[in-house]
């Protein structure tokens, strides 16, 4: 590809002629914009974006899946996490298998509002064990966590509101006030189910998202 020439300011003048083109678009301030990778040469040399209007960001994500795809480094992993760990966590943009010091492979991560015991996420946990091998379950909850700014009660109000309707599921949103109760509470429910054996490790943590560190709630 022929490398981009720069115009005024410094700037590649791909970049300003979209920019142009872009805000000359009647639907310049409503569209979403999609990353498209186009190679450039320039002080330092590597691949540039070019922001492109008219997709959503679920449009975004196929595109970027189809990159992904030409390479598909992660064809070798199995479904058995290689280091035989299952966690339950919330679905906090701030939690990561990078805070954790985890690599794709190394685990089951399960995630939901609050990282909280439900069914489903039970349902998860023991399908890991009995079916892919995993011998210990972490529980995190986090600091800052948006179940604990508000009750069951005000939640279910706010959103019946907006939706303008009643629905019968989903029946709790567990929120909480405590967050090492709410630990604790998580812990009890896994040791004590039938289904969970005594050799699985079992243990709970906070995540604090100011210092980025993991404490450990004793039962």
């Amino acid at each position: 590809m022929q490398p981009l020439s720069k115009g005024v300011g410094g700037e590649h003048r791909g970049f300003s002629d979209l920019r142009r083109a872009a805000q000359s678009a009647p639907h310049y301030h409503r569209a979403h914009a999609i990353l498209l990778r186009r190679r450039f040469r320039g002080p330092a040399e590597g691949l540039g974006f070019v922001r492109l209007l008219g997709m959503s960001v679920i449009d975004e994500v196929l595109q970027a899946n189809e990159i992904y795809s030409r390479t598909h480094e992660l064809r070798r992993l199995t479904p058995r996490p290689e280091r035989k760990l299952a966690v339950l966590t919330c679905m906090d943009t701030r939690l990561s298998i990078r805070t954790l010091g985890l690599k794709t492979g190394d685990a089951h991560i399960i995630r939901n509002a609050g990282g909280i015991v439900t069914e489903d996420s039970l349902r998860s946990l023991v399908v890991s064990h009995y079916l892919l091998g995993t011998e210990e379950f972490m529980v995190i909850n986090h600091t800052d966590c948006g179940l604990m700014q508000t009750t069951e009660q005000d939640l279910r109000t706010r959103i019946q509101n907006r939706a303008g309707t009643a629905a019968v599921t989903p029946a709790f949103f567990y929120a909480f006030q405590n967050i090492e109760e709410n630990v604790r509470h998580q812990l009890q429910k896994l040791r004590t189910h039938p289904w969970v054996p005594q050799e699985v490790s079992v243990r709970g943590f906070v995540y604090d998202v100011s210092s980025g560190r993991l404490r450990e709630i004793k039962a």
